[in-house]
């Protein structure tokens, strides 16, 4: 089998949007996805364009500039205007020629309102598209920036562009035992992971309205459950390479990690850059490097929460896929069984390749 090399999907990628005035790619993390929106942009390039370039997070934007930098296209920034997707509808759809949608899964229907009056070219960069084409965001993907070209995880995986992986993920029970606080207005009482997580489902089945409140309710109090902060602590603690732990909360991070990185610790640069250096080997973070940012020499990575979510945990595997190509990464995710958690793990590792993922029934219940 010929391998296909990092230039070979790049050079592909470019090729299947030309002539097309609206479309999408979709890039496996590492393939280098905002090089070849570059590259698109310069091969359209005059001095008078105008660009906007769309994202969730700020984080990406200096990583459009990085790159530019790096690959000497600096003078493609001078006709950039940065937005996030919501603040796209404060920017006028007449003054832009080109509309670069990145993580254009992220788009939503407030955001037709600029896109129909738009009238120039969009390209969409995604790593994670819409699951279902009859969804509310694969219509949108559909319509404005339809898919032309696909590079998944595992063909990049195949072709030694990013390193192995292996996914374990740890079945863990919900506690029986009343450890659990639970603090409603000027009253608290505890109670048991097994008996809070029934009455959420109760609530659930028996509910009329509010369905998507009391599902986000249902997933708060799980993310709050001790049983997996406490077998977390004990995994981390038994990993001696490179490992990051992706934690529920700031202040779980800074519980379970010496070295933590999120917005209210303002230790947050000095601790990622030694854990990119090398100096420490452990860090924990929650939501800040799902995108935009890569850790040298990654080998281990804990996922304690799927969130209800597939993007997010396949972003935090992502970060993982940067070793050698001769090296396997590890990623663990926890998982409680016989819980709404394994539907939400299934969706999240889904798109992968099924024999590099490991189920395994630890049967812990450390209440």
């Amino acid at each position: 089998m010929n391998t296909v090399t990092r230039d070979d999907v790049q050079a592909k990628a470019l090729e299947a949007t030309i002539g097309k005035k609206r479309c999408g790619l979709t890039l496996a993390t590492g393939v280098g996805k905002t090089l070849i929106a570059l590259n698109h942009l310069e091969n359209h390039y005059s001095p008078l364009l105008n660009v906007l370039v769309v994202a969730p997070k700020l984080s990406i934007f200096d990583s459009w500039k990085t790159e530019a930098l790096k690959f000497e296209k600096e003078k493609l920034l001078s006709n950039i205007t940065f937005t996030t997707y919501l603040s796209i509808n404060k920017q006028n759809p007449k003054d832009f020629d080109i509309v670069y949608l990145d993580e254009c899964h992220s788009l939503l229907e407030s955001h037709k309102e600029f896109l129909d009056e738009f009238n120039g070219m969009i390209l969409g960069l995604t790593g994670t598209p819409p699951k279902y084409s009859h969804s509310v965001k694969g219509k949108l993907v559909n319509e404005y920036c339809p898919i032309v070209y696909e590079f998944m995880t595992d063909n990049a995986v195949e072709n030694n562009i990013l390193n192995d992986y292996q996914i374990i993920v740890h079945q863990l029970e919900l506690s029986t035992k009343n450890n659990y606080l639970v603090e409603i207005k000027n009253n608290s009482f505890r109670t048991s992971e097994q008996k809070n997580y029934n009455y959420w489902c109760n609530r659930i089945d028996s509910a009329t309205g509010q369905l998507h409140i009391l599902r986000v309710m249902r997933m708060k109090a799980m993310m709050e459950y001790p049983s997996k902060e406490q077998y977390t602590k004990l995994l981390f603690n038994s990993i001696n390479t490179k490992c990051i732990l992706f934690a529920n909360t700031q202040d779980q991070a800074d519980r379970l990690c010496e070295h933590s990185c999120h917005s209210n610790n303002p230790e947050s640069d000095t601790n990622l850059e030694m854990f990119k250096s090398g100096s420490i080997n452990k860090l924990s973070s929650i939501l800040q490097l799902s995108e935009g940012v890569n850790i040298p020499n990654l080998q281990q990575g804990i996922i304690m929460h799927a969130y209800g979510n597939e993007r997010k945990a396949q972003q935090r595997i992502g970060r993982l896929l940067r070793l050698n190509p001769d090296e396997k990464a590890i990623v663990h995710i926890l998982c409680y069984m016989n819980t709404i958690d394994e539907k939400w793990v299934k969706a999240a590792l889904d798109s992968l390749d099924q024999s590099k993922i490991k189920w395994k029934n630890y049967n812990v219940n450390l209440g």
